[in-house]
């Protein structure tokens, strides 16, 4: 096995055992992404001098018999590109950013800073965090490694491209609507989606702030536990995080027996492949006869979730970008007077995708249209919410497909928004009621991934994670 093709505990124990260094183990991932990344653009920015001279700093620690105090120590990890880096250029794949340089380090990366990670750079992704595709990038589409003429899915394409690709050994993504878990399903990786305020958000660039959320992507479950635990809690600087008792650990896999999962029967309807139905369902009848009960539940105000998404997302989408305005920093582009100078500004600076969803949000947030639309958004997000409390009063964790389809074609939707929409159907609930899912591969169509969805309650992310290694152990027997 080559290096850059290791797992963070592999990794951590060869590193022990001195079977290589953590600069062989640098080098080996910076010569993948040489050699790659022209044809997949998974990087927008390669931050090589940083990781090498990181990496020349762990291997003097292991000599000086100070490591192994973290499993993350001397890890190649990757960015994306919508979370700062103190010094380092941040885009968030917009042509407005394109030169922006940040002057401090979110708090993900301070957490990670101070386990001495290796940052290899930051990784391309749809203009702002818009997109299912990772099409809208102002830097260009990002390819599938499993098939260059698919998408990555989106936003977080760049990221669970360099995963599935060994450029890096593991990632951090954002998930508004299935940002992470959806390119995990398309490329063949782990991707979780903490809580709502389980991991800070600040240093995050903000999309829709009652939405967005940190979240992470892997080789495997163990993984996944590993960088949560490395980046989750309360942070005084992010007003939305929240104190919880229950830290991430170290799966195991456990018995079904006593175990109730449920299938909203929602999620296996009109739309989804037939052949991701017929896989998930055997999987299914694997685990019933394994000892779980499967339980068939209704979500029965599911139907309206995507279209409050579409509602609530771009009403704060059009709050967070009115701060690109070509005066403090950013593309500017002087105009006659001040007011030119904005409209000049945003024009050239926002791609389509992005200005589509500042008008539709700015429109329902205007006088006349506010409580038609976006209040009643509101309430339908709370009777979401309230679906799913009602729903694990019954059930461990939801099993459910990560997206309808398997990988597209590139430029097969870019044209067709409401379908590129649809392709979030069923990871959007999940952010509107702040909860924790997680999207593993369960094998593949045509050579293409196919990901399962483990929907859990509020802070179970133990029980997911849990569950998640079970199927993953028994996948690999």
């Amino acid at each position: 096995m080559n290096l850059n093709e290791l797992t963070i505990l592999t990794t951590n124990q060869g590193l022990k055992n001195r079977d290589f260094s953590a600069l062989e183990l640098t080098q080996a991932c910076l010569k993948e992404i040489h050699q790659q990344n022209p044809l997949i653009n998974a990087f927008i920015t390669i931050t090589e001098k940083e990781a090498l001279e990181q990496a020349k700093i762990v291997d003097k620690k292991i000599s000086q018999k100070r490591f192994g105090k973290n499993l993350l120590e001397g890890v190649p990890l990757a960015i994306k590109d919508n979370i700062l880096m103190k010094d380092v250029r941040c885009t968030a794949g917009s042509k407005i950013l394109s030169s922006y340089q940040s002057s401090y380090d979110a708090t993900v990366i301070k957490k990670l800073k101070n386990v001495d990670v290796v940052f290899l750079g930051k990784t391309n992704l749809d203009e702002f965090a818009m997109g299912a595709s990772n099409e809208s990038s102002a830097f260009g589409p990002v390819k599938n490694p499993r098939d260059l003429t698919r998408v990555p899915g989106g936003s977080s394409g760049g990221s669970a491209a360099a995963v599935a690709a060994n450029l890096s050994l593991a990632a951090l993504g954002s998930d508004t609507g299935g940002s992470v878990r959806q390119p995990a399903s398309f490329c063949g990786v782990v991707g979780l989606k903490p809580t709502y305020g389980r991991i800070s958000r600040y240093g995050l660039i903000a999309m829709a702030s009652s939405l967005d959320q940190v979240g992470l992507l892997t080789k495997n479950v163990n993984d996944a536990a590993i960088l949560l635990g490395a980046i989750e809690g309360r942070d005084d600087k992010d007003s939305t995080g929240r104190d919880f008792d229950f830290p991430v650990e170290l799966p195991r896999p456990i018995s079904w027996q006593n175990l109730k999962i449920g299938l909203p029967k929602e999620f296996f309807g009109h739309g989804l492949d037939s052949r991701i139905k017929e896989k998930i369902e055997a999987l299914i009848k694997r685990i019933a006869k394994e000892g779980a009960k499967i339980v068939e539940v209704n979500l029965s105000n599911l139907d309206y979730a995507l279209a409050a998404y579409y509602i609530l997302m771009p009403a704060e989408v059009s709050a967070n970008l009115a701060r690109y305005d070509g005066v403090k920093y950013g593309l500017a582009v002087p105009g006659k007077n001040l007011l030119e100078t904005y409209l000049q500004s945003r024009t050239q600076g926002f791609g389509d995708e992005a200005r589509r969803r500042i008008i539709l949000g700015t429109f329902v947030l205007s006088a006349g249209y506010y409580e038609a639309y976006y209040a009643k958004a509101q309430a339908v997000r709370q009777v979401v919410r309230q679906d799913f409390k009602n729903i694990f009063n019954q059930v461990d964790c939801l099993l459910t497909p990560t997206a309808p389809t398997v990988a597209f074609k590139l430029g097969e939707k870019i044209n067709n928004p409401l379908a590129m929409y649809l392709s979030d159907i069923y990871t959007v609930p999940v952010n509107l009621a702040g909860l924790p899912a997680l999207s593993m591969p369960i094998g593949t169509i045509d050579d293409l991934p196919v990901g399962l969805q483990i929907i859990g309650n509020h802070w179970q992310e133990n029980k997911i994670l849990s569950i998640a290694k079970t199927i993953e152990s028994g996948l690999t027997n």
